[in-house]
C-alpha cells in the first residue's frame, strides 16, 4: 500500500470534459500507483472519472460527496494505453 499522500487537483468550477483533461495531464506525471485526490463540481464527475478509469486502466478508489461537490481517488495503474 502507497503510504505517501494524494497529489490534490482542484478542478471546481470546471465542466466535462476539463477536470478529466487536467487529471489526465496530472496523472502522467505520477508513478504507478500514486493516488491523485480531485476537487470537482461537475455533476457528471463521478460517472466521468469511473469511465476514463476503466479506458486508461487506472484504480477508482472513491468518490465522496462534499459540500461543494465531489473528492475523487484514483490510483494510477502500472500501464496506460
Amino acid at each position: 500500500m502507497n503510504s505517501n499522500p494524494a497529489t490534490q487537483l482542484d478542478a471546481r468550477g470546471l465542466l466535462c470534459p476539463e477536470p478529466i483533461r487536467l487529471a489526465e495531464l496530472a496523472i502522467r506525471q505520477l508513478s504507478p500507483g500514486a493516488v491523485l485526490s480531485v476537487q470537482a463540481t461537475d455533476p457528471a464527475a463521478p460517472i466521468d472519472f469511473e469511465a476514463w478509469c476503466l479506458r486508461r486502466r487506472h484504480e477508482f478508489l472513491a468518490c465522496e460527496a462534499v459540500a461543494d461537490g465531489w473528492t475523487i481517488r484514483v490510483r494510477k495503474g502500472q500501464s496506460t494505453p
